[in-house]
Protein backbone atom coordinates (compact mmCIF):
# COMPACT_ATOMS: atom_id res chain seq x y z
CA UNK A 1 0.00 0.00 0.00
CA UNK A 2 1.17 3.76 -1.34
CA UNK A 3 -0.73 6.42 0.55
CA UNK A 4 1.19 10.11 -0.04
CA UNK A 5 1.70 13.20 2.02
CA UNK A 6 -1.82 13.91 0.99
CA UNK A 7 -3.44 11.33 2.60
CA UNK A 8 -4.18 9.34 -0.44
CA UNK A 9 -3.58 5.78 -2.09
CA UNK A 10 -4.21 6.57 -6.50
CA UNK A 11 -4.52 2.66 -7.78
CA UNK A 12 -5.71 1.48 -11.41
CA UNK A 13 -6.89 -1.57 -12.47
CA UNK A 14 -5.93 -3.92 -15.48
CA UNK A 15 -7.95 -6.13 -17.16
CA UNK A 16 -5.15 -7.60 -19.63
CA UNK A 17 -6.76 -5.94 -22.15
CA UNK A 18 -5.85 -2.99 -24.13
CA UNK A 19 -7.71 0.15 -22.75
CA UNK A 20 -6.28 0.13 -19.24
CA UNK A 21 -3.14 -1.01 -20.32
CA UNK A 22 -2.94 2.27 -22.32
CA UNK A 23 -4.00 4.24 -19.35
CA UNK A 24 -1.29 2.57 -16.80
CA UNK A 25 1.10 3.55 -19.57
CA UNK A 26 0.08 7.21 -20.08
CA UNK A 27 -0.76 7.49 -16.29
CA UNK A 28 2.95 6.75 -15.97
CA UNK A 29 4.58 8.93 -18.72
CA UNK A 30 2.53 11.61 -17.75
CA UNK A 31 1.99 11.34 -14.36
CA UNK A 32 5.10 9.87 -13.04
CA UNK A 33 4.99 12.42 -9.53
CA UNK A 34 1.95 9.86 -8.80
CA UNK A 35 2.92 6.89 -6.87
CA UNK A 36 0.02 4.27 -8.78
CA UNK A 37 -0.29 1.39 -7.12
CA UNK A 38 -1.45 -1.04 -10.15
CA UNK A 39 -3.81 -4.39 -9.91
CA UNK A 40 -4.93 -7.71 -11.26
CA UNK A 41 -7.99 -9.03 -10.22
CA UNK A 42 -7.34 -12.94 -10.85
CA UNK A 43 -10.21 -15.02 -11.05
CA UNK A 44 -8.39 -17.89 -12.16
CA UNK A 45 -9.81 -18.37 -15.52
CA UNK A 46 -7.96 -16.15 -17.47
CA UNK A 47 -6.97 -16.61 -21.00
CA UNK A 48 -2.87 -17.60 -20.79
CA UNK A 49 -2.48 -14.78 -23.40
CA UNK A 50 -3.86 -12.34 -20.30
CA UNK A 51 -0.56 -13.36 -18.02
CA UNK A 52 1.99 -12.89 -20.46
CA UNK A 53 0.43 -9.29 -21.51
CA UNK A 54 0.60 -8.36 -17.37
CA UNK A 55 4.50 -9.55 -17.69
CA UNK A 56 5.21 -7.26 -21.11
CA UNK A 57 3.56 -4.62 -18.76
CA UNK A 58 4.96 -4.95 -16.17
CA UNK A 59 8.75 -4.26 -17.72
CA UNK A 60 7.26 -1.45 -19.08
CA UNK A 61 5.88 0.30 -15.85
CA UNK A 62 8.83 -1.35 -13.79
CA UNK A 63 7.00 -2.23 -10.76
CA UNK A 64 4.90 -5.32 -10.44
CA UNK A 65 1.84 -5.61 -11.08
CA UNK A 66 -0.49 -6.55 -7.52
CA UNK A 67 -2.98 -9.85 -8.26
CA UNK A 68 -6.16 -9.92 -6.16
CA UNK A 69 -7.82 -13.05 -5.88
CA UNK A 70 -11.18 -13.90 -4.73
CA UNK A 71 -11.50 -14.88 -0.92
CA UNK A 72 -14.17 -17.66 -3.13
CA UNK A 73 -13.60 -19.25 -6.26
CA UNK A 74 -15.70 -19.73 -9.25
CA UNK A 75 -16.99 -22.96 -8.20
CA UNK A 76 -18.09 -21.75 -4.84
CA UNK A 77 -19.97 -19.19 -6.35
CA UNK A 78 -21.86 -21.19 -8.67
CA UNK A 79 -22.99 -23.67 -6.08
CA UNK A 80 -23.91 -20.36 -4.03
CA UNK A 81 -26.23 -19.17 -6.96
CA UNK A 82 -27.57 -22.56 -7.30
CA UNK A 83 -25.35 -23.66 -10.42
CA UNK A 84 -26.92 -21.11 -12.73
CA UNK A 85 -24.61 -19.25 -15.42
CA UNK A 86 -24.31 -16.41 -14.92
CA UNK A 87 -25.44 -14.01 -17.84
CA UNK A 88 -25.71 -10.32 -19.33
CA UNK A 89 -28.78 -9.60 -16.87
CA UNK A 90 -27.18 -11.59 -13.65
CA UNK A 91 -22.95 -10.41 -13.65
CA UNK A 92 -22.29 -12.05 -10.42
CA UNK A 93 -18.82 -13.56 -11.75
CA UNK A 94 -17.94 -9.94 -12.04
CA UNK A 95 -19.81 -9.08 -8.71
CA UNK A 96 -18.00 -11.54 -6.58
CA UNK A 97 -15.07 -12.22 -8.56
CA UNK A 98 -13.62 -9.23 -9.98
CA UNK A 99 -15.32 -6.00 -7.57
CA UNK A 100 -15.79 -7.62 -4.25
CA UNK A 101 -12.00 -8.51 -4.19
CA UNK A 102 -11.27 -4.93 -4.87
CA UNK A 103 -13.66 -3.54 -2.40
CA UNK A 104 -12.06 -5.68 0.21
CA UNK A 105 -8.90 -4.49 -0.46
CA UNK A 106 -9.54 -1.07 -0.25
CA UNK A 107 -11.63 -1.65 2.68
CA UNK A 108 -9.06 -1.08 5.16
CA UNK A 109 -7.69 2.50 4.09
CA UNK A 110 -11.45 3.85 3.57
CA UNK A 111 -11.82 2.83 7.18
CA UNK A 112 -8.80 4.83 8.14
CA UNK A 113 -9.76 7.90 5.99
CA UNK A 114 -7.47 7.64 3.75
CA UNK A 115 -9.03 9.28 0.20
CA UNK A 116 -8.97 6.77 -2.68
CA UNK A 117 -8.31 7.99 -6.04
CA UNK A 118 -9.39 5.43 -8.92
CA UNK A 119 -8.45 5.71 -12.61
CA UNK A 120 -10.60 3.51 -14.87
CA UNK A 121 -9.88 3.70 -18.61
CA UNK A 122 -13.32 4.88 -19.84
CA UNK A 123 -11.97 6.54 -23.55
CA UNK A 124 -13.80 9.71 -25.10
CA UNK A 125 -15.59 7.83 -28.02
CA UNK A 126 -17.14 5.37 -25.18
CA UNK A 127 -20.40 8.38 -24.09
CA UNK A 128 -22.38 4.45 -24.16
CA UNK A 129 -20.03 3.29 -21.11
CA UNK A 130 -20.25 3.97 -17.27
CA UNK A 131 -17.25 3.09 -15.44
CA UNK A 132 -17.41 1.88 -11.43
CA UNK A 133 -19.51 4.09 -9.31
CA UNK A 134 -17.67 5.16 -6.33
CA UNK A 135 -19.66 3.72 -2.98
CA UNK A 136 -17.34 5.48 -0.37
CA UNK A 137 -17.56 9.00 0.22
CA UNK A 138 -13.67 8.90 0.15
CA UNK A 139 -13.35 7.46 -3.00
CA UNK A 140 -12.97 9.18 -6.38
CA UNK A 141 -13.33 7.89 -10.07
CA UNK A 142 -11.16 9.93 -12.81
CA UNK A 143 -11.84 9.27 -16.33
CA UNK A 144 -8.15 10.17 -17.71
CA UNK A 145 -9.23 9.56 -21.45
CA UNK A 146 -12.33 11.52 -21.46
CA UNK A 147 -10.14 14.16 -19.72
CA UNK A 148 -8.03 14.52 -21.91
CA UNK A 149 -9.67 13.48 -25.19
CA UNK A 150 -8.29 10.25 -25.96
CA UNK A 151 -10.23 7.71 -28.38
CA UNK A 152 -9.63 4.05 -29.65
CA UNK A 153 -7.21 5.28 -32.39
CA UNK A 154 -5.09 7.01 -29.30
CA UNK A 155 -5.47 4.10 -27.22
CA UNK A 156 -3.66 1.82 -30.12
CA UNK A 157 -1.04 4.80 -30.80
CA UNK A 158 -0.02 5.07 -26.95
CA UNK A 159 0.42 1.48 -27.19
CA UNK A 160 2.13 1.16 -30.16
CA UNK A 161 4.64 4.20 -29.09
CA UNK A 162 5.51 2.93 -25.62
CA UNK A 163 6.55 -0.84 -27.36
CA UNK A 164 3.87 -2.55 -25.00
CA UNK A 165 1.55 -3.71 -28.22
CA UNK A 166 -1.21 -5.32 -28.16
CA UNK A 167 -2.20 -8.45 -25.98
CA UNK A 168 -1.60 -11.60 -28.54
CA UNK A 169 -5.39 -12.68 -27.75
CA UNK A 170 -6.33 -9.60 -30.31
CA UNK A 171 -5.32 -12.10 -33.20
CA UNK A 172 -8.73 -13.86 -32.60
CA UNK A 173 -10.62 -11.99 -29.33
CA UNK A 174 -11.57 -8.61 -28.64
CA UNK A 175 -11.83 -8.57 -25.14
CA UNK A 176 -9.85 -9.77 -22.25
CA UNK A 177 -11.58 -11.57 -19.03
CA UNK A 178 -12.67 -15.06 -18.23
CA UNK A 179 -12.11 -17.94 -20.98
CA UNK A 180 -15.65 -18.83 -21.02
CA UNK A 181 -17.42 -14.78 -20.66
CA UNK A 182 -21.01 -14.95 -21.87
CA UNK A 183 -20.53 -11.52 -23.50
CA UNK A 184 -18.73 -13.31 -26.46
CA UNK A 185 -19.73 -13.40 -29.82
CA UNK A 186 -19.86 -17.23 -31.16
CA UNK A 187 -17.36 -16.46 -33.66
CA UNK A 188 -15.13 -16.44 -30.62
CA UNK A 189 -16.70 -19.04 -29.10
CA UNK A 190 -15.59 -20.75 -31.98
CA UNK A 191 -11.76 -19.58 -32.18
CA UNK A 192 -11.72 -20.24 -28.44
CA UNK A 193 -12.32 -24.22 -29.05
CA UNK A 194 -9.36 -23.73 -31.65
CA UNK A 195 -6.77 -21.89 -29.67
CA UNK A 196 -7.47 -23.30 -26.21
CA UNK A 197 -9.68 -26.51 -26.96
CA UNK A 198 -9.05 -27.05 -23.07
CA UNK A 199 -10.83 -23.96 -22.02
CA UNK A 200 -13.56 -24.51 -24.55
CA UNK A 201 -14.11 -27.91 -22.96
CA UNK A 202 -13.89 -27.00 -19.31
CA UNK A 203 -16.71 -23.63 -20.23
CA UNK A 204 -18.50 -26.58 -21.81
CA UNK A 205 -18.34 -28.91 -18.79
CA UNK A 206 -19.78 -26.28 -16.54
CA UNK A 207 -22.65 -25.71 -19.13
CA UNK A 208 -23.44 -29.02 -18.91
CA UNK A 209 -23.61 -29.10 -15.42
CA UNK A 210 -25.60 -25.89 -15.03
CA UNK A 211 -28.16 -27.06 -17.31
CA UNK A 212 -28.37 -30.70 -15.75
CA UNK A 213 -29.28 -28.40 -12.59
CA UNK A 214 -31.95 -26.56 -14.19
CA UNK A 215 -29.79 -22.96 -15.28
CA UNK A 216 -31.91 -21.47 -17.75
CA UNK A 217 -28.73 -19.56 -19.51
CA UNK A 218 -26.58 -21.35 -21.87
CA UNK A 219 -22.94 -19.82 -22.21
CA UNK A 220 -23.86 -18.34 -25.39
CA UNK A 221 -27.73 -17.44 -26.31
CA UNK A 222 -29.72 -19.81 -27.96
CA UNK A 223 -27.73 -22.71 -28.44
CA UNK A 224 -25.12 -25.07 -26.33
CA UNK A 225 -21.32 -24.83 -26.52
CA UNK A 226 -21.92 -28.77 -27.85
CA UNK A 227 -24.05 -27.42 -30.83
CA UNK A 228 -22.17 -24.00 -31.42
CA UNK A 229 -19.40 -26.35 -32.72
CA UNK A 230 -20.67 -29.18 -34.70
CA UNK A 231 -19.53 -28.61 -38.11
CA UNK A 232 -22.12 -26.98 -40.09
CA UNK A 233 -22.63 -24.58 -37.37
CA UNK A 234 -19.48 -23.25 -37.26
CA UNK A 235 -19.48 -22.66 -41.01
CA UNK A 236 -22.36 -20.81 -40.76
CA UNK A 237 -20.53 -18.88 -38.05
CA UNK A 238 -17.60 -18.07 -39.91
CA UNK A 239 -19.85 -17.17 -43.12
CA UNK A 240 -21.55 -14.92 -41.03
CA UNK A 241 -18.54 -13.20 -39.64
CA UNK A 242 -17.03 -12.93 -43.07
CA UNK A 243 -20.00 -11.21 -44.35
CA UNK A 244 -20.27 -8.57 -41.35
CA UNK A 245 -16.37 -7.88 -41.36
CA UNK A 246 -16.93 -7.38 -45.68
CA UNK A 247 -19.43 -4.67 -44.92
CA UNK A 248 -18.08 -2.85 -42.25
CA UNK A 249 -14.92 -2.55 -43.82
CA UNK A 250 -16.23 -1.43 -47.42
CA UNK A 251 -17.66 1.77 -44.93
CA UNK A 252 -15.04 2.55 -42.71
CA UNK A 253 -13.11 5.68 -43.15
CA UNK A 254 -9.74 5.23 -43.83
CA UNK A 255 -7.52 7.25 -41.37
CA UNK A 256 -4.68 8.96 -43.00
CA UNK A 257 -2.44 9.48 -40.36
CA UNK A 258 -2.55 5.28 -39.79
CA UNK A 259 -0.21 3.11 -42.57
CA UNK A 260 -2.74 0.52 -41.51
CA UNK A 261 -6.49 0.49 -41.43
CA UNK A 262 -7.49 0.60 -38.06
CA UNK A 263 -8.38 -2.80 -36.20
CA UNK A 264 -11.98 -3.15 -35.86
CA UNK A 265 -13.09 -5.09 -33.14
CA UNK A 266 -16.03 -7.83 -32.99
CA UNK A 267 -18.02 -5.67 -31.13
CA UNK A 268 -18.07 -3.00 -33.60
CA UNK A 269 -19.49 -5.98 -36.38
CA UNK A 270 -21.81 -7.25 -33.91
CA UNK A 271 -23.35 -3.69 -32.07
CA UNK A 272 -21.42 -2.32 -28.76
CA UNK A 273 -21.94 -4.23 -25.67
CA UNK A 274 -22.46 -2.95 -22.15
CA UNK A 275 -19.81 -5.23 -21.04
CA UNK A 276 -18.38 -6.00 -17.68
CA UNK A 277 -15.59 -2.78 -17.47
CA UNK A 278 -14.02 -4.74 -14.57
CA UNK A 279 -12.94 -7.41 -16.86
CA UNK A 280 -12.77 -5.93 -20.63
CA UNK A 281 -11.34 -2.52 -20.30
Amino acid sequence: MSVNSAGERHVLGLSGGRDSAALAVFMRQHHPELEIEYFFTDTGKELPEVYEFLGRLEGFLGKPIERLNPDRDFDFWLTQYKHFLPSPKTRWCTRQLKIRPFEQWLQPSLNDGIRVVSYVAIRADEDYREGYTATHPYMKVRLPFREHGIDKAGVLDILEASGVGLPDYYRWRSRSGCTFCFFQQKIEWVRLSEEHSDKFEEARLYEKNAVEHGSPFTWSQGESLSELVQPDRVRQIREDYARRLARLQARAPRNPLRGDQEPLDIDDLYGKAKVCLACHK
